[in-house]
């Protein structure tokens, strides 16, 4: 049964792609006028008296042990312990809005939502997915992929995860993914693609022309009266170490491509700004001819689906970062992580530019924090335990033909070491 707050929100969303592309649960989604909303509406009149939140309040300010106090010293209480807004801190979402816009200087002038912030980018996807995966619509994603996304899917939605093989002849490939789009397309008359880039597994992204060649597929389907739903998992947006990548996100390209495309972008301080832990990421919203009463009833769902899960993202994780953007070293000191990441890329391009195997097989990489390897012969498991167990290495099996390495996470002086000890492993279990 669809509650009338749900309906309501429907009867706005009404001939939208928004409409076109809802799940069941999205349908059913409803933000509800209860404690929040009515607290809401006494943090603005109730001058005398507020009885509303369930928080112990002294003075007019959120109680805070010394014990935690001595910790953070620099925050107040209500930048600590006091419960935040449901769709984030509103100078933060405001914040990250400008960020968004000075990164991708092709969103100037387009309408976009204020980004929703949500408890880390697996929560992004997971919301994006109740809101309009189910079992009649299914999620396009590449293969290999991040094995979240089939996990969000498959068993939390119980919908068909649907996958194209993202490279080929040791490109990426464009051919696979509209193949897959279109068929999607013509069964379901939708369809959902995630998009990771730079992408996990690989390290991957995009040059200018194949965005360009992937918005062509997508206006495509669009023109054909299909509706298309493109989620952009930006987590290691800026991560770039090759002149030629695309420098702005495919969201930036989607935003008002056609009436038909909703445009998502999952991102977030977890990898752009090495704050993986606070466990902080937003979501945004785009689509051509979208009108603002509209945007604000996806918005609504969305925050339905925040506040029947964990109500509300973390309040110091927001506002320590607020604090760091506001700090005029801080995007000096995310430049030298940056740059000591590339410098670990280096190491592991020349590696693998100047080593051949009959077994490893690079996949195409030139930024994030991964590459991985097509293993033939053996198995991808079977490699890692060996690597574990005889040489003390820890790398990830993706699957039974891809073997992940996040050089993120390992120090230059070892990284050699590292490739050499996988290299001859490798050639050891093939020839055993």
């Amino acid at each position: 049964m669809i509650s009338p707050l749900a309906q309501e929100l429907n009867d706005i969303l009404s001939g939208t792609v928004v409409d076109a592309l809802l799940s069941e649960l999205g349908r059913r989604m409803y933000f509800p006028r209860g404690i929040i909303s009515q607290g809401g509406e006494a943090s603005l009149h109730a001058d005398k008296a507020n009885g509303t939140i369930g928080m112990t309040v002294i003075n007019g300010t959120p109680a805070e042990l010394p014990t935690i106090k001595e910790i953070v010293p620099e925050l107040t209480p209500r930048e600590v312990v006091a419960y935040e807004k449901t769709a984030g801190n509103p100078e933060f979402r405001k914040a990250w809005k400008e960020q968004i816009i000075k990164k991708n200087p092709l969103l100037e002038g387009k309408v976009i939502s204020t980004p929703i912030v949500v408890p880390g980018l697996t929560a992004a996807i997971s919301y994006v997915a109740d809101l309009f995966v189910d079992k009649d619509k299914p999620l396009l994603a590449p293969n290999p992929c991040w094995d979240n996304y089939e996990l969000i899917c498959k068993a939390r939605r119980a919908a068909p995860f649907h996958t194209f093989t993202c490279f080929e002849d040791g490109k990426l490939s464009i051919a696979n993914l509209e193949t897959k789009m279109w068929g999607d397309a013509e069964r379901f008359g939708s369809v959902r693609v995630i998009l990771n880039f730079p992408q996990n597994p690989s390290g991957y992204s995009p040059t200018h022309a194949e965005v360009k060649e992937i918005c062509r597929i997508v206006k495509d389907i669009a023109e054909s009266g299909k509706k298309v739903l493109v989620l952009s998992d930006d987590a290691y947006f800026g991560l770039n170490y090759e002149d030629d990548i695309e420098s702005q996100s495919l969201f930036a390209y989607l935003a008002d491509i056609h009436e038909n495309v909703l445009a998502i972008k999952a991102d977030g301080p977890t990898k752009e700004d090495f704050a993986w832990g606070l466990r902080c990421g937003f979501i945004t919203f785009a689509s051509k001819g979208l009108k603002e009463k509209e945007i604000e009833a996806l918005q609504t769902k969305f925050m339905g689906v925040i506040r029947s899960s964990v109500s509300c993202a973390s309040t110091p994780s927001q506002s320590l970062l607020m604090h760091a953007l506001k700090n005029p070293e801080h995007e000096k000191a995310k430049l030298e992580l940056r740059n000591m990441l590339k410098a670990r890329y280096n190491i592991v391009r020349k590696f693998v530019t100047e080593h051949s195997s009959s077994v490893l097989t690079p996949l195409p990489f030139n930024s994030g924090y991964f590459m991985s390897f097509h293993v033939a012969k053996i198995s991808a498991e079977s490699l890692r335990r060996a690597l574990l167990e005889s040489e003390g290495i820890g790398v990830i099996s993706i699957d039974e033909q891809t073997l992940r390495v996040a050089f993120s996470s390992i120090d230059e002086d070892k990284l050699e070491m590292v490739y050499d000890s996988i290299y001859k492993t490798a050639e050891r279990l093939a020839n055993a």
